[in-house]
């Protein structure tokens, strides 16, 4: 099977604008293609797998990604899939996440050998003049479509801010000149972008002529994707100082029994022939594969070692209840009130509920338990001397952590 007709049969395309000659780029190893990161933290999150594992499928297969960093994009923030303008970040904060995001992505690219890029569109957006791009860029640009365009109309009724109206125009720009200076001829982005997207293959037709060979595939659950990169009020980073490699197992292990098949087939890279035999398991079997998923995807970003680790501690957890190397919280003298600390800053400083409010909903749901038992009254606590011994504090079915006074 041809890479593109697996991108398509793992249900990764949405929508394309020249399919025809996008699948012969594609196939023959010919694709000079972007894909965006707009740099809002210092870590990758699990929302952007689905971007990630694509280009590096692309990739392997003869063609040549550039991962744009969007050191100037983030400066406005884009407003797709958003209720309120995001936080302004200073340009330190932007290089310091670029940073971050460039060690991360080396794990899934090479960028050996000019086999890839990486971009950053500061290098141009920032030095654009203002009543330039006007002439030569917003000419191109109908305030009326791109009022029509979807990221757009959602935020019409709360309040789109004209800082935020220029973010496509921005995106636009950026395949406008990766086309231009790399030879980039193809962009991928998700099905929320789709306007954006549009946006630049049209302004590089427009300034260079109809038979540019500029081209845009959409994916199709990117959407879904971001949604990927939290649970429980928390992002799934790729950073394990930020979300352990157990917990990044355990967040794929315990995705829906109605999604284990979609992640396994677009996210991972066994063989679809494998996927698809998958495609028949029920019941228990259903748990075997999202191990498996699970497994794959802590293995790429954390390495084989800390995925058995991983399995073999959630293996152990579940069968027998305990396992040495769960992932632990340390507590300091300071943390304790009176030499005691109560059950809902323990669920919060561990890192199991995000507030306090949810960890009272918590207990009094009676989702929660410690040293073995229920918890039904938010005003226990546990002494120093109980937790130096570490007890161990258990939300829901399979969120565990051993708590220790250090």
């Amino acid at each position: 099977m041809e890479i593109y007709e697996e991108l398509v049969a793992r249900g990764l395309i949405a929508q394309v604008t020249d399919e025809k000659e996008i699948r012969e780029l594609i196939n023959n190893g010919k694709a000079t293609f972007y894909i965006g990161f707009d740099c809002t933290a210092d870590s990758l999150t699990a929302g952007h797998f689905m971007a990630l594992t694509l280009m590096k499928r692309l990739q392997m297969a003869g063609n040549k990604p550039v991962a744009l960093i969007g050191g100037g994009t983030t400066m406005i923030g884009d407003p797709s899939g958003r209720t309120d303008m995001r936080k302004m970040l200073t340009k330190e904060d932007i290089d310091h996440n670029a940073a971050c995001f460039r060690r991360q992505m080396e794990k899934f690219i090479d960028f050996s050998e000019g086999k890839a890029l990486m971009m950053n569109n500061a290098d141009w957006l920032l030095n654009l003049n203002y009543v330039e791009v006007l002439r030569e860029v917003g000419a191109c640009f109908s305030v009326n479509n791109m009022l029509r365009a979807e990221c757009y109309k959602q935020r019409m009724e709360k309040g789109l801010s004209f800082f935020e109206f220029n973010y496509m125009i921005m995106q636009s720009y950026d395949f406008y000149y990766l086309f231009q200076h790399c030879g980039c001829n193809m962009q991928f982005g998700g099905d929320d972008q789709w306007s954006n997207m549009l946006g630049g293959t049209e302004l590089i037709r427009k300034k260079l002529g109809k038979d540019a060979y500029a081209m845009t595939i959409t994916l199709l659950t990117d959407s879904q994707g971001k949604k990927m990169g939290k649970t429980a009020g928390n992002a799934v980073w790729l950073d394990p100082n930020k979300t352990s490699p157990f917990d990044f197992y355990q967040y794929w292990r315990n995705v829906g029994d109605q999604d284990v098949m979609k992640c396994i087939r677009m996210l991972t890279f066994l063989p679809l022939e494998q996927i698809n035999e998958m495609d028949t398991w029920k019941d228990q079997k259903l748990n075997e594969a999202k191990e498996i998923l699970a497994w794959e995807l802590t293995n790429m970003v954390h390495g084989e070692e800390a995925a058995n680790q991983a399995r073999d501690t959630a293996r152990a957890l579940f069968s027998a209840g305990g396992a040495a190397d769960m992932p632990t919280c340390e507590l300091a003298e300071e943390d304790l009130t009176d030499g005691k600390i109560d059950i809902l800053s323990i669920l919060v400083k561990a890192g199991l509920c995000p507030s306090r409010g949810e960890a009272r909903r918590n207990v009094q749901q009676g989702g929660v338990e410690a040293a073995g038992e229920k918890v039904s009254d938010i005003a226990v606590s546990f002494d120093a001397a109980a937790l130096k011994e570490g007890i161990v504090v258990k939300k829901g079915k399979k969120n565990f952590r051993k708590v220790i006074l250090k």
